[in-house]
């Protein structure tokens, strides 16, 4: 059957048979998309159902009007294939009035007659393709699945910005106890220091996928796989604020977290995929030493990420072209207790209430910067504190650090040595899966 034999004005150029389409690839995600084809000719609407039906939930129109109406009944329609030239609504009229009531959806205009001012039209329009008639079978294809990928994108970027401001207004209306109204001030600033870096790496991939979806009219080989990365990475640092922000108030409410469990391995893979797209990070060298086996802390997962995260940063920020290296390994036997002695280059935090009973877990985050002087070294872990110039740091890295750390019952072990670098070594109770 030739589907051109449908219509009066040809829709498809039969460049392949229908036994050959059958096997064409499907480029779309696992999701099944709803398409809307609108056109005031029978032939072309049946013809395009016919390459689509075991694809898509299928939609028709015979008009603009018709096309408003069933968007409207049909929020979750994805993509939309619509002639220029119908009676009633014009195609180009259809897509502005398409846009006002989802500018997410995704249209892929069609004509038989081009002009140049139609083509512009349609794409200052927000047009997500523009085809001629006749074409052949994959390019409508390759156009749709291209489509539907791009709306997923959009689709997913809207959620995460709505939860992000869903999670700022949750925030923003939790009324802080009187007791704790002398710490307001800090906590308020813990929380944005902490949701920086997360909203750094989402703004990054944002700006990513926004300028490759803006060049591209298909998306699709190494660049969907690329864009599919870049939403992953975003929807995960979202998770992360998420989980920072429910920390805090967990804080405020004078909660005690859940012991739980964390596979450092699998932290140390999140953390490096992480720094691999923050600013800090360029211009330094960074190695981890990945464990062969998974091994386990009794630290919840984001807090252990914060700690890392801001260890490591706070390596980058003391130098240019700094080297950091982050290592961990089980201890099967007690710490040997003189280790545990402070001296002028040496600190601990929470010693007094650790407690030396293996298994335990050593992670260190060393670095070959300039050191801390010794003056300097009792005041690292204050509130606000910081050496860096106006602008460069807030002194709250180091005071969040300490905070997590007492949280989880472990202990910091902070050793300088001027002019030679710094290693920061973390020591907690090893968990199980």
């Amino acid at each position: 059957m030739e589907l051109m034999n449908l219509t009066a004005t040809p829709l498809v150029s039969m460049s392949v048979s229908p036994f050959e389409t059958r096997l064409l690839p499907v480029i779309i995600g696992p999701k099944r998309g709803t398409l809307l084809i609108v056109d005031d000719e029978v032939g072309p609407r049946q013809s395009l159902r016919f390459v689509f039906k075991g694809e898509y939930d299928i939609l028709m129109a015979k008009s603009g009007e018709e096309a408003i109406d069933i968007l409207e009944k049909n929020p979750l329609t994805d993509v939309v294939i619509s002639d220029i030239r119908m009676t009633g609504i014009s195609g180009i009229d259809l897509l502005a009035a398409l846009k006002k009531i989802d500018q997410d959806i995704q249209v892929i205009m069609l004509t038989a007659y081009e002009t140049i001012e139609t083509a512009r039209a349609a794409l200052r329009l927000g047009a997500c393709d523009y085809l001629n008639k006749p074409f052949d079978i994959p390019a409508i294809r390759t156009a749709v699945g291209g489509a539907l990928e791009k709306r997923l994108i959009a689709r997913q970027l809207r959620k995460n910005t709505e939860q992000l401001s869903g999670l700022q207004k949750q925030i923003q209306d939790e009324r802080i106890e009187t007791s704790l109204h002398r710490t307001q001030g800090e906590i308020y600033a813990s929380v944005i220091h902490d949701i920086n870096n997360p909203l750094t790496i989402i703004s990054c991939f944002s700006e990513m996928i926004n300028s490759c979806i803006g060049e591209l009219n298909q998306v699709e080989g190494e660049n969907l796989l690329a864009l599919r990365s870049q939403m992953s990475q975003i929807t995960a640092q979202v998770t992360k604020c998420h989980d920072i922000s429910h920390r805090y108030l967990g804080f405020l409410r004078q909660q005690k977290d859940e012991r739980v469990s964390v596979n450092v391995k699998q932290i140390f893979t999140d953390l490096g995929d992480l720094l691999k797209s923050h600013k800090e990070a360029q211009g330094h060298a960074f190695t981890i030493h990945k464990l062969t086996h998974d091994e386990y802390a009794e630290i919840n997962g984001t807090d252990l990420i914060q700690i890392l995260l801001n260890l490591i940063v706070n390596a980058f920020q003391c130098a240019p072209g700094t080297a950091v290296e982050l290592a961990a390994r089980r201890l099967d036997l007690p710490m040997d207790p003189e280790i545990f002695i402070e001296t002028a280059s040496r600190r601990f935090i929470n010693l007094e209430a650790f407690v030396n009973r293996p298994p335990l877990m050593q992670i260190s985050v060393t670095d070959n910067g300039p050191g801390i002087p010794e003056n300097v070294l009792p005041r690292i872990f204050e509130s606000f504190f910081t050496t860096k110039p106006i602008g460069k740091g807030t002194g709250l890295g180091l005071g969040i650090v300490e905070r997590l750390i007492r949280n989880a019952n472990g202990v910091l072990h902070v050793d300088t040595k001027p002019g030679r670098g710094t290693e920061f070594t973390i020591y907690l109770p090893s968990g199980s899966a």
